[in-house]
């Protein structure tokens, strides 16, 4: 990887045949490519936390508390975990463009009608139907920046990509918050994202160059798209990712990944438990989002240095770090009470910085130990299954022992004791991680071989 940065490409182009590429580390249209995935994932990632951003106002005009909130988010996770696969076995069947402009439209489509429900149950049924069609856009998003970009520039985009969308994402959350000042607002704000979130398919429809399975790949330079791995694979080769031990860590790590609840039950808890209004409350995620973006950012230049470095054990070192600097900053600002929302707002700083470090390290690592034509499913494995799961059953229980507990209970269990165990299980990519690496590039070697 590398921390050099270079200007917008006037590379080579693929033949319209699906061909080689002369250059597979400047492959043309990758910025585009990124630069309109950054925003339409934005759009869309937003459009799904919407209803946790302004839920104290749909509590009160509905009638609702905590629990119904984490059943919403788990029931919407739930049923986005066999979306996910679904969608990315439809972009091998049709195209990966395709997919994207659908699930944006569709789940568009159904931000605007639950902003009609008159009740929890029609709310539910919309917000899980559009979680299940947004999902698609995330494995499939992944997987083609990994084919517009080498591995040595993989860390640096996703970085790019992550930072901006949490940045724009959270300049969006406080925006949301304003639609909150009147009882019936939510639904406006809705409404306002579902139309945002079709006018962002269409851009992916106008904007988007497939570059093809495995285009990035060094090894495989020369060769059309069929022996660089565009081809269907079968259910047999997605379940044998599991054989990969580097997967397989990363797919537990995955599942105790408990910093996905503060995006959850944030806003909620310095409304119930620190007495601020909602309004006021969803302020906090402007400094989180600038949070996320300089861990991002940072973080990718950070891991270019470490690669350098340590280039076969560094990216698991900082990965653990993140978790650790994650746990220290949410004990910080979840177990002590302030007065002052700005002292909040600079602990969410910290928390999404370190909770920013993660994509540009763990995206890399597992297109690093897969090979190109199962990315696509690794990532909907990864994304939509693992991390689905692990997101629906903390915000279930979270939602639940809230009730009972606190939800600053709920954070100290989930934020601060279980990042550190993660980071302790991360500790087996240190004899994983090499191994795997070399194995795909010796296949990849193989593949290129007359």
């Amino acid at each position: 990887m590398t921390t050099s940065t270079d200007p917008a490409p006037t590379e080579p182009t693929v033949p319209a045949s699906g061909g080689p590429a002369t250059d597979p580390a400047r492959l043309p249209h990758r910025w585009r490519n990124l630069f309109t995935l950054t925003g339409s994932t934005a759009i869309d990632s937003t459009e799904g936390s919407v209803i946790s951003t302004i839920f104290p106002t749909i509590a009160a005009s509905l009638g609702l508390n905590s629990s119904h909130l984490g059943t919403l988010t788990a029931v919407g996770k739930l049923a986005s975990a066999p979306a996910g696969p679904v969608w990315t076995w439809l972009a091998a069947r049709t195209s990966r463009k395709t997919v994207l402009v659908v699930t944006s439209l569709l789940g568009g489509a159904f931000g605007v009608a639950a902003a009609f429900s008159q009740g929890y149950w029609s709310l539910l049924v919309l917000n899980t139907l559009m979680a299940a069609s947004l999902v698609g856009g995330s494995p499939v998003s992944n997987a083609l920046i990994m084919d517009s970009f080498d591995d040595r520039n993989r860390g640096r985009a996703m970085s790019y990509f992550y930072g901006s969308v949490s940045a724009i994402a959270a300049f969006i959350g406080p925006l949301l918050g304003l639609f909150t000042r009147s009882a019936e607002g939510w639904r406006l704000g809705l409404v306002t994202m579902g139309a945002v979130a079709v006018l962002a398919g269409i851009a992916q429809w106008l904007l988007i160059k497939d570059p093809g399975v495995g285009a990035s790949e060094p090894e495989l330079a020369g060769l059309d798209a069929e022996r660089r791995g565009q081809r269907r694979v079968s259910l047999r080769e997605v379940l044998g990712l599991f054989r990969v031990p580097t997967f397989s860590v990363m797919m537990l790590s995955r599942l105790l990944s408990g910093h996905l609840l503060i995006n959850v039950f944030g806003v909620t808890f310095l409304v119930t438990e620190r007495g601020f209004d909602n309004a006021t409350a969803a302020v906090v995620l402007a400094p989180f989002g600038v949070g996320y973006l300089v861990g991002t950012l940072g973080g990718g230049q950070l891991l270019g240095l470490i690669d350098r470095a340590f280039p076969d054990r560094g990216r698991v070192a900082y990965i653990q770090g993140a978790q650790v600097a994650f746990a220290v900053a949410a004990f910080l600002g979840t177990q002590v009470a302030y007065d002052s929302i700005a002292v909040y707002g600079a602990f969410w700083a910290l928390m999404g910085a370190a909770q920013g470090m993660n994509p540009p390290v763990n995206r890399p690592i597992v297109a690093s130990v897969v090979l190109p034509e199962l990315r696509g499913q690794a990532f909907a494995v990864f994304i939509t299954v693992f991390e689905t799961i692990g997101w629906a059953l903390f915000s279930l229980g979270a939602g639940q022992l809230a009730v009972s507990l606190g939800i600053q209970q709920v954070f100290l269990g989930v934020l601060v004791v279980l990042m550190l165990v993660n980071a302790a299980v991360l500790s087996a990519l240190y004899r994983t991680y090499p191994s795997d690496v070399r194995a795909v590039k010796r296949m990849l070697a193989a593949r290129a071989t007359p």
